[in-house]
């Protein structure tokens, strides 16, 4: 394995195409001998530039291994379930093997498969241990975890031995020693067997979705062949591709085919809502942008906590992210409008929200493997808000107990060690909505991870009660005068949250629009017999809670600060 030479695009006046950095460290492991086994995980199944034949062109990462790191190997081998054992080339070296025909018998199920693949590599390390001829082997093993996966059902001797004998490819110091070099691929490290990800001697290599420069370098390659789809950009394709960063290549190039049948010419304007579809198709609905037109002014009241948010906008925008927290976590009781300031937040920002799903699967692994997935295309999407609602359900616990096999535990510990890495501040903000943060673990709301509570509340006085209605109904066309409270003041409810002020005023508008009556008559009606629905001692509590999770005071309206207590 040597370093690929930069490859020329189609057009000899290009630039040249540079090897990726993933590629770069894999030869590095390689050729100084600190590893020969390598776990490719991550974007593997995109599709990637390659070198071939003095030119360029897209292809898999098998044909970017065989063509831009082992050109120099005498024999690659591969393998996955449904095509067994394949010559990818060195077909006339492979022929002097004597055992050849013999092991042909075996070069479709999982076992005997690896055990021949094995039976070759050694049978090639000991020529060289008695000075013989030999090849220089490349091996890839093609959807790794489907033929070493992490879990099964029971003991399954097969499947350990498989394991092992994967493991022995970089630990057997006889195959060590010998030019072999094996490519597990795996999109998810948690799917694959521990026995193979644990290997101290294995070299993990995490392939990211494409930068803004991978992205334009396979723009640049494909040009020639979407001349109408990409003509609205001209000769820049750099707002193109800043466009569509986050989003993988092969749906990049999806998009290209079907506009370029169409003969429709893409501009920016619809790279803009395109990027979201591909990227939500991609993860297969484990993420959700949130479309924002709001902003902090159209949140009612709050002003501290609206004015603590807006200084952090402004430090992100000024890209002075020393100052920027890492999360935030937006508590109190239900219906208190922690959804709708995580939207007038972003708004306010101008970045994507990502929200994350329902991402837990019932098969074992599965939901890990969805998470890696998920961090992938945060990492690429550069700076956004990850949303998590009802954060004290979805993140799990420390300790998950043992009805889900450790699932919660597994999930817990990697969205701890995603939320307090170091390299995400000024790039990923978490924001964490919860009625019930006291739920949620301790080490996870610590500073570094969650550096900012802030505690949304409901209304302490009939006058804020009388505004909050009122800003609602006028959103609906209705108008109160503050002349009109003091008729009103003492059917005002106490502790009304914006949810349960939103339902009033959408009552208000159907009487207003079924029984042709005033706005203020309707609201006189509404109120006759409201009562609070939420119950007042699960509404006291969560308040206590709240008040008790608030990093600052200062957050906190005076007629709540004992309920901490």
């Amino acid at each position: 394995m040597t370093d690929a030479p930069e490859t020329p695009g189609p057009d000899e006046n290009r630039d040249t195409l540079a090897v990726p950095p993933w590629a770069h460290l894999l030869i590095d492991s390689y050729q100084s001998g600190a590893a020969s086994q390598f776990i490719v995980h991550g974007n593997v199944s995109d599709r990637m530039v390659v070198p071939v034949d003095g030119g360029s062109r897209l292809g898999s990462l098998t044909d970017f291994l065989l063509h831009a790191l082992l050109p120099r190997f005498d024999v690659v081998l591969s393998y996955d379930l449904g095509n067994g054992i394949r010559v990818e080339k060195g077909g006339e070296v492979l022929s002097k093997w004597p055992n050849l025909s013999e092991s042909q018998r075996n070069w479709k199920a999982p076992r005997p498969a690896i055990e021949t693949l094995t039976h070759y590599f050694r049978f090639c390390a000991n020529l060289k241990r008695i000075n013989q001829p030999t090849a220089q082997v490349g091996c890839i093993i093609r959807n790794a975890e489907l033929v070493a996966p992490a879990t099964s059902s029971g003991v399954d001797y097969d499947l350990s031995a498989i394991a092992s004998l994967i493991r022995d490819w970089a630990n057997d110091t006889l195959l060590v020693e010998h030019a072999l070099a094996t490519f597990l691929i795996a999109e998810n490290l948690n799917d694959l067997h521990p026995l193979i990800v644990n290997n101290p001697r294995v070299s993990r290599i995490k392939i990211d979705l494409p930068t803004a420069d991978e992205m334009a370098g396979a723009l640049r390659v494909i040009e020639p062949g979407y001349r109408n789809a990409l003509s609205g950009f001209g000769d820049n394709l750099m707002p193109a591709v800043q466009q569509l960063v986050g989003a993988s290549m092969s749906a990049v190039e999806g998009l290209l085919k079907r506009n370029e049948y169409r003969r429709r010419r893409l501009t920016p304007n619809d790279l803009g809502s395109l990027k979201k579809e591909l990227i939500e198709a991609d993860c297969n609905g484990l993420i959700e942008f949130v479309e924002s037109r709001l902003t902090l002014n159209d949140l009612y009241g709050m002003e501290q906590v609206k004015e603590w948010l807006r200084q952090d906008v402004a430090l992100w925008n000024a890209n002075d992210i020393e100052g920027l927290p890492k999360g935030y976590l937006f508590c109190g009781p239900v219906g208190t409008g922690k959804t709708f300031m995580v939207q007038c937040l972003a708004g306010e920002a101008s970045v994507p929200i990502v929200r994350l799903k329902n991402f837990r699967d019932k098969w074992v692994g599965s939901s890990e493997g969805n998470l890696e997935k998920i961090f992938r295309l945060l990492h690429a999407l550069g700076r956004c808000y990850v949303f998590i609602d009802e954060a004290d359900q979805a993140i799990g616990r420390r300790d998950g107990g043992s009805g889900d096999s450790g699932t919660s535990g597994r999930i817990y510990s990697m969205l701890a060690e995603e939320m307090g890495s170091s390299t995400n501040r000024g790039k990923i903000i978490w924001v964490l909505a919860s009625s019930r943060p006291d739920l949620i673990e301790t080490d996870l709301k610590r500073p570094g991870r969650v550096d900012i509570k802030i505690p949304l509340f409901p209304t302490a006085t009939a006058r804020e009660s009388f505004h909050l209605i009122s800003a609602l109904m006028a959103r609906r066309r209705m108008q109160l005068d503050e002349v009109q409270f003091a008729g009103l003041e003492a059917k005002l409810p106490l502790l009304l949250t914006p949810g349960a002020a939103e339902a009033l005023a959408v009552k208000v508008y159907r009487l207003v629009h079924t029984k042709a009556l005033t706005p203020e008559s309707a609201l006189q009606s509404c109120l006759e017999d409201y009562q609070n629905p939420i119950a007042p001692e699960v509404l006291s509590f969560q308040i206590k809670i709240a008040v008790q999770e608030a990093t600052d005071l200062d957050f906190v309206p005076p007629q709540f600060r004992n309920h901490g207590s």
